[in-house]
């Protein structure tokens, strides 16, 4: 589904990821972990194809094709969707309107309103989007735009951050669905997210974990081990660890 082959890339001529190597298969989830400001989300916006984030060595595929030198959109039609941590407001547009213009894959009006009561949302679709959302609404509304989307390579950042304890079961839910987490034989969706804290693995399986810091992956294995150790050591504990 996605491999990332010796990728660094560039914000504004300084260099934020360094020979980074990752392939995801169809059907899997990777976590990605590290301490804020290690890079993760660089990753995720360089997969996304945001032109701020410059590729300045190396190849990303998305299902065999070369998708490096490809815009934003182009990657969002062939199946790539993206959950920010921290999502803009856009003024003037309305939810719904938003996720009507992002209808895909057979949803119709009347789905649209079930899959908005689904996520405690349908209150919210006629204001402007995100605008005066708490942390708990901002993370839903993005799964539901996600929803709608049907990506077949979902990314998802630090989908616990700013969510009060009893929401996260229900976020961890519509990730499930979005990687047909219900499916075993027949499921083809991957993901690739990031938690700083690890609670989205009480309500999420992972099949494989990274941590990445100052722009490297220095580790990858199981996620529930990698989480352990985090923990109980600190991602210095790691760094050393690697040394």
């Amino acid at each position: 589904m996605l491999e990332i082959e010796n990728l660094s890339v560039e914000v504004d001529g300084r260099q934020l990821l360094h020979h980074v190597n990752m392939t995801i298969n169809s059907g899997e989830t990777h976590v990605l972990f590290g301490p804020n400001g290690s890079g993760k989300t660089s990753l995720l916006m360089a997969i996304m194809g945001f032109a701020r984030y410059k590729v300045a060595q190396g190849h990303i595929a998305f299902k065999g094709q070369d998708i490096t030198g490809l815009s934003l959109d182009e990657r969002a039609r062939l199946g790539i969707g993206i959950s920010f941590q921290r999502p803009p407001v856009i003024r003037g547009v309305t939810m719904r309107q938003m996720v009507l213009s992002c209808l895909k894959g057979g949803v119709d009006k009347v789905q649209l309103e079930e899959l908005a009561a689904k996520l405690n949302l349908g209150s919210l679709l006629d204001r402007d989007v995100n605008y005066g959302f708490s942390g708990g609404e901002l993370k839903r509304s993005e799964l539901l735009q996600l929803l709608v989307q049907s990506p077949e390579l979902v990314l998802i950042d630090e989908p616990e951050s700013g969510v009060d304890l009893v929401s996260i079961p229900l976020i961890g839910k519509v990730i499930n669905e979005l990687l047909q987490k219900e499916r075993v034989r027949t499921r083809v969706n991957a993901g690739l997210i990031i938690t700083h804290t690890g609670h989205i693995l009480d309500y999420v399986h992972a099949n494989k974990g990274y941590i990445m810091v100052d722009g490297t992956l220095i580790c990858s294995g199981n996620p529930r081990e990698i989480l352990d150790e985090v923990r109980s050591n600190g991602y210095r504990g790691c760094i050393e660890c690697r040394k």
